[in-house]
């Protein structure tokens, strides 16, 4: 069955880096829009960034816009999110999950993207 799993979240303090991983299994990331997502308590989903199989557009969210970058490995499957100075209001669940290629467009709308993986918890604090 299509899965996704995320890994590489943990505690950091404000401006470190961590890089999250997100595995694919059952299916081919090649088809696909993927995006990463967050969601701080109380909060709704953000997409943070997108990137699709099609034409390898990406799309990033003003407020990680120079701080983090997405980029795939499709020999591994895997999709990534290098995320360098960090701040604490980056503190969240993030998850990744997939789409239409078309859909890179709509990453700031996360209903458009589905089997979600069950997250990683990143944690900025000194």
């Amino acid at each position: 069955q299509l899965q996704l799993v995320e890994s590489g979240g943990g505690l950091v303090q404000p401006g470190g880096s961590l890089r999250l991983s997100c595995a694919a299994s059952g299916f081919t990331l090649d088809y696909y829009a993927i995006g990463w997502f967050r969601q701080a308590p109380g909060k709704e989903r953000e997409g943070l960034s997108c990137i699709s199989s099609r034409d390898n557009s990406i799309y990033y969210t003003d407020s990680v816009k120079g701080r983090f970058t997405i980029s795939r490995d499709n020999a591994k499957n895997t999709v990534y999110l290098q995320m360098n100075s960090l701040k604490p209001e980056d503190t969240a669940v993030y998850y990744c999950a997939v789409s239409d290629p078309r859909n890179v467009v709509y990453c700031s709308n996360y209903v458009r993207f589905g089997s979600w993986g069950q997250g990683t918890q990143v944690t900025v604090s000194s």
